[in-house]
């Protein structure tokens, strides 16, 4: 079974290349079950390595440090946060059989909530407000992006402006384009004092995990976090939590009315657009997004 197509020019990955990569460079987990993980994550494929591990490949192979990077910034952040992250346990050499780095992570335990079936919503606005709050309280220094357009956390509004348009223009009859203009035309508007803090920038239900209780035990996918606007970490209000619980998880994070339409528009903008690319090809993605589209215009100001 190989990776499934996401990429013009992706290498060719599946359980056989995988397990010659394990043996070959990390002979002492050779003997554990391999298996492949379903996942809509559009940069890695991922295998599940025994209980307690799993192994990322990238879809586009690199020689760069990013593998590596990842295993800094990950390590120095995870004492500041009440929840789980991934931890990279090792990372794999450029080889004939695949010429760029790959890791081994810990396996994180827990399922990716839908935002039809949660169990404990409250308590999850509750873990999600918490952890939030504690990514803002990190004291470490900023560091550097790793490729060209990584941190969008500082992308100011206007950037987003002519490929949100683009992709609103292309979503006609599959969204009410007039509705979701207007929304974006206020959010454009909303003013921003420059306040910084750090965010995680993606927090949509596919980088996180939670419980069979429904409650928070893990986040993901750390790639694009970095010190921005406080707006970014707003996802889970129109991606995940039911209407009952916004206020609260609202005032836990004490967000302000602009702050408040930043994020509501951060999160329209990055659905239409995932919506756009993805409606096809990727239908795991393109359901969430189209369920954030319609949360941000049922949501009053």
């Amino acid at each position: 079974m190989s990776s499934r197509k996401i990429h013009a020019g992706q290498a060719a990955i599946g359980v056989p290349l995988v397990r010659e990569l394990v043996a070959a460079q990390f002979p002492q987990w050779a003997a554990l079950p391999l298996e492949p993980v379903d996942s809509s994550g559009l940069v890695n494929a991922i295998y599940r390595l025994g209980p307690d591990l799993s192994v990322r490949l990238p879809h586009r192979p690199s020689i760069t440090d990013e593998v590596r990077r990842e295993q800094a910034k990950l390590a120095a952040l995870a004492p500041y946060l009440p929840v789980a992250i991934p931890s990279v346990e090792a990372i794999g050499s450029p080889s004939e059989a695949y010429p760029g780095e790959w890791s081994v992570h810990r396996w994180l335990a827990g399922t990716h909530p839908s935002p039809a079936a949660l169990v404990d919503p409250r308590g999850l606005a509750t873990d999600l407000a918490a952890f939030i709050d504690a990514f803002r309280r990190i004291d470490l220094p900023d560091r550097p992006p790793a490729y060209p357009g990584e941190r969008r956390t500082r992308a100011p509004m206007d950037s987003m402006d002519s490929p949100t348009r683009e992709a609103i223009s292309e979503l006609d009859g599959l969204i009410d384009t007039h509705a979701v203009l207007a929304s974006w035309e206020e959010s454009l508007v909303a003013p921003y004092d420059g306040r910084e803090v750090w965010v995680h920038s993606d927090l949509t239900p596919s980088n996180l995990l939670v419980s069979a209780e429904g409650r928070l035990t893990a986040v993901l996918d750390f790639e694009t976090c970095g010190v921005g606007d406080p707006a970014c970490d707003l996802f889970p209000v129109w991606y995940l939590l039911p209407a009952s619980v916004h206020d609260e998880f609202r005032t836990k994070l004490s967000v302000d009315d602009a702050t408040w339409l930043r994020g509501r528009g951060r999160v329209l903008s990055q659905a239409l657009i995932v919506l756009r690319y993805f409606k096809n090809s990727n239908p795991a993605l393109a359901t969430y997004a189209h369920h954030a589209v319609t949360k941000v215009l049922a949501t009053p100001r």
